[in-house]
């Protein structure tokens, strides 16, 4: 009886290791680390995230950029620093003009498919999703093993099952068109943002976005 009694605690213990493994890791702050390329070259982003604010920084030539916004896209700002010409600048964009970006993105459905592949170590599977607007499909790759503050994620892809890994996204390019960019998730972590990252320090110039458009030559 004590034999049988051990042989099924030792099961139990045996299960609860396997399920904890494998459980569903669940990040509410911490940094993604994305590639990407831009004007040909390739780009790394990181993404520090908590659960009410999201900041993006990558560098773009000999400027640092970083893109701030909140969970409920009631702010978005864009702040660069030019070392080299002593720029500091942090466009921050107006309730309207976040508005005019939210309404360019792409309305997605989405058809879940039964095929599966490792994408920087995520167990992903492939999800189609169509553009009701254009009518134009994209391959997600989206995984469950982990989850993630909803400020990370896409808000078009809020509804699509899982974290996407290796994903298109969509920005306005320089003549204010909407251009699309491949992007691929190659880590995350519960790695805290250094202090100051969700916020512009105050020898930061404020200007509107659109005198930022008017500084880089993009088109509103």
């Amino acid at each position: 009886m004590k034999t049988k009694f051990l042989s099924v605690a030792l099961g139990i213990a045996l299960s609860a290791t396997i399920l904890s493994a494998s459980a569903q890791k669940n990040y509410t702050e911490g940094l993604v680390t994305i590639k990407t390329s831009a004007g040909g070259q390739n780009v790394e982003m990181k993404e520090y995230f908590r659960s009410d604010s999201i900041a993006t920084t990558f560098s773009a030539g000999p400027a640092n950029i970083k893109l701030l916004a909140d969970a409920n896209y009631k702010f978005f700002a864009v702040v660069a620093e030019v070392s080299a010409y002593k720029v500091k600048k942090a466009a921050i964009y107006t309730p309207a003009e976040i508005d005019e970006v939210l309404s360019g993105f792409p309305a997605f459905t989405f058809a879940p498919s039964t095929e599966t592949k490792q994408v920087s170590g995520f167990n992903c599977k492939k999800v189609v999703a169509t553009d009701t607007k254009t009518q134009k499909t994209y391959e997600i790759w989206i995984t469950n093993d982990i989850s993630l503050s909803a400020t990370v994620i896409e808000k078009y892809y809020a509804a699509i099952g899982g974290v996407p890994i290796q994903y298109t996204s969509f920005q306005k390019g320089p003549d204010g068109a909407w251009v699309a960019a491949d992007y691929t998730v190659t880590g995350v972590s519960d790695q805290k943002a250094p202090a100051g990252t969700f916020g512009i320090a105050p020898d930061f110039d404020r200007i509107s976005k659109a005198t930022l458009d008017a500084m880089s030559g993009r088109k509103r």
